[in-house]
C-alpha cells in the first residue's frame, strides 16, 4: 500500500490498485466509533453516447444512468436495503451529471456491510419484469422533480446555457426516455462503465487497515467482471455562445425565483490546472457578490434578494458555469442591478477582502474533514479530476488574487448570461 500524508492538515490514506485495476483509499480514524465506505463509477448522467470498438457509436436514452443506480439495489436474492438495514448499517446512493456512487455508514457489522456493498454493485440482476417495474417509480420521481419551482429554476439555466451538451437534460430523463430503456441497455451500460478500473472505493473510519484491505483483495479475487472494452464516451459539439438569453416558467410560488449564469469557455485538461481555477472563480465571486460584500449588502436593503441568495462556481471536464440564484421580488431590476454594478464591485476588491475570503475558503477545507460524509464526497469528487482530495491544500496555496482576477473579463460577459425565473 502507498501511504498518502499531509501533515499539514494532519491527515493520511493508503492506496492500493488491487489486479482487477480497482483503485481502493482507505483512511483509518482509530477512536471513531463510525465507519463510512463509498463505491463509486466515473459514469453519470452525462454519458449517454458510447463509442464502441466493434458496435460504432450508440445514443443511449436520458437518465440510464441513473436509473441503472435504481436498478442495482435489486439481486436475484432481494432487496440490497434490507441487508444494510439487517447489519444496522445506512444505505444510499446518487448519481449526478458524471458520477454514480453508492455508499453506507455503519457503527457496527463494517465488514459485512463492505462485503454486502461490493457485491450488489458488481451482481447487476435485470430482467424485463423489474426493468419494467422500474419504471413507475423513476417516472413518480421525474414527476416531482417537474413540480419542484427550485429544481426547474435550475435545470431552465442549464438549457439556456448549453445548446447540445447533456447537461441540458433532467439527471433522471424523462418519463419518454426511460421508457426506451430496457435490460439490454442496461448491461451495456453496466459492462461499459462498472469496470473495476473506472471505478474508486474509498473507506473511511474506525476499522483494522490490514484486514480490510485483505478482505476487499480476497473479495475482488473471486469475481469475473464482464466488460466491454475500448468504450469511449462521446460529446456533442458544443459552442461558445448560450442557447437561450431568458427563460421564463410559470410555477406556484409566493416570490419569484431566479438563477443568473455565465457559461465558462475556458476549461483546461489538465486536472490541477481544472482545479485551480475552479477553486479561484469560487473565490472570485465571493468576492463579488458574497455576503460579506457591499454589493450584496446594498441589493439585500434594497430588498431584491435575500437570505436565500447563493453564489457557487462548477468546472468539470467538458463543461463550467458560475451561478447566483435565490428568491427576489424583481429578478428584471436584480439582473440591471448586478450586470452593473460587478465590474465597480470588482475595482473595489482589497488584498484585505482577497485574505479574508482565502481563509475562510482554507478553514472551510480543512473542516470538512470533521464529517465523514463530505470527506467522502469531496474525495471521490476531486480523484475523478485527477487530484488527491489531501492535495488540495497545496492547490489552495498556488492560488493568488492576480490569478483570481484574471478570470473576470472572459466569464462575466453579458453576452454569456442567462437568465432563469419563475414566477406566480
Amino acid at each position: 500500500m502507498n501511504k498518502l500524508e499531509n501533515k499539514i492538515i494532519n491527515e493520511c490514506l493508503y492506496h492500493e490498485v488491487l489486479d482487477n485495476g480497482l483503485n481502493v483509499y482507505l483512511m483509518p480514524r482509530k477512536n471513531f466509533n463510525k465507519q463510512y465506505a463509498i463505491f463509486a463509477c466515473d459514469y453519470g448522467a452525462n454519458d449517454t453516447t458510447l463509442l464502441l470498438e466493434d458496435k460504432g457509436e450508440m445514443k443511449l436514452p436520458d437518465g440510464i444512468a441513473h436509473f441503472l443506480e435504481h436498478k442495482l439495489f435489486e439481486n436475484e436474492d432481494g432487496d440490497s436495503f434490507a441487508k444494510f438495514a439487517s447489519t444496522g448499517a445506512s444505505a444510499n446512493a446518487y448519481t449526478n451529471y458524471t458520477t454514480t456512487a453508492y455508499l453506507f455508514s455503519s457503527t457496527d457489522n463494517f465488514a459485512t456491510s463492505l462485503l454486502n456493498l461490493l457485491d450488489f454493485v458488481q451482481k447487476p440482476y435485470f430482467t424485463d419484469e423489474n426493468v419494467e417495474k422500474e419504471k413507475g417509480i423513476i417516472a413518480q420521481e421525474i414527476l416531482m422533480y417537474e413540480d419542484d419551482p427550485e429544481y426547474q429554476v435550475y435545470l431552465n439555466l442549464l438549457q439556456g446555457l448549453y445548446n447540445n451538451h447533456p447537461l441540458r437534460k433532467n439527471i433522471a430523463g424523462s418519463i419518454e426516455s426511460i421508457n426506451k430503456i430496457d435490460k439490454d441497455r442496461l448491461y451495456l451500460c453496466y459492462n461499459s462503465f462498472y469496470r473495476p478500473e473506472n471505478m474508486v472505493l474509498f473507506l473511511l473510519g474506525d476499522f483494522d487497515l490490514n484486514k480490510t484491505l485483505k478482505l476487499i483483495v480476497d473479495n475482488q479475487s473471486k469475481k469475473i467482471i464482464g466488460e466491454i472494452k475500448g468504450v469511449k464516451k462521446v460529446f456533442p459539439v458544443e459552442n461558445d455562445s448560450i442557447n437561450q438569453k431568458l427563460i421564463k416558467k410559470e410555477m406556484d410560488v409566493s416570490e419569484p425565483l431566479f438563477n443568473l449564469g455565465f457559461k465558462e469557455v475556458k476549461i483546461p485538461d489538465n486536472g490541477y490546472e481544472l482545479v485551480k481555477q475552479e477553486l479561484a472563480v469560487n473565490i472570485l465571486i465571493d468576492l463579488l457578490i458574497g455576503k460579506g460584500t457591499k454589493l450584496y449588502q446594498s441589493l439585500y436593503n434594497e430588498g431584491l434578494v435575500d437570505n436565500h441568495f447563493h453564489q457557487y462556481y462548477i468546472l468539470e471536464k467538458g463543461y463550467g458555469y458560475a451561478l447566483m440564484g435565490g428568491k427576489s421580488k424583481d429578478p428584471d431590476k436584480l439582473y440591471q442591478r448586478i450586470i452593473k454594478d460587478l465590474p465597480d464591485s470588482l475595482n473595489k476588491i482589497t488584498i484585505k477582502d482577497y485574505q479574508t475570503i482565502y481563509k475562510k475558503n482554507l478553514g472551510n477545507y480543512i473542516k470538512s474533514f470533521n464529517s465523514f460524509a463530505r470527506t467522502a464526497s469531496e474525495f471521490i469528487n476531486y480523484i475523478f479530476k485527477g487530484i488527491n482530495y489531501l492535495d488540495l491544500l497545496d492547490i489552495i496555496n498556488d492560488i493568488e488574487l492576480d490569478y483570481v482576477i484574471g478570470f473576470y473579463d472572459s466569464l462575466f460577459r453579458e453576452e454569456k448570461a442567462v437568465r432563469s425565473i419563475v414566477e406566480h
